[in-house]
């Protein structure tokens, strides 16, 4: 598991309350709530993919460092 997901998952367990994170690999994971996965986050290599909804977001790990992508990520979830 790279350093950047074991990150982004403790930021996500901190600031997503009622969300659970299922590992599907090392490099993949999802956030889920009341059964049903909201997101899949997957490592590729020099860039993340956040999946929501059929649509996939990508962020490149330089930039997006993972306290940024956790607060991107909470605010969205936490507005719904």
């Amino acid at each position: 598991m790279s350093d950047y997901i074991k990150e982004l998952k403790k930021l996500l367990i901190i600031k997503l309350s009622g969300y659970k994170i299922v590992d599907k690999s090392a490099k993949i994971f999802y956030l889920v709530k009341d059964n049903k996965v909201q997101a899949t986050v997957k490592d590729q290599g020099e860039f993340i993919i956040v999946s929501i909804g059929g649509k996939d977001y990508k962020y490149d790990k330089w930039y997006t460092k993972p306290e940024h992508l956790a607060n991107v990520l909470a605010n969205y979830f936490g507005s719904k």
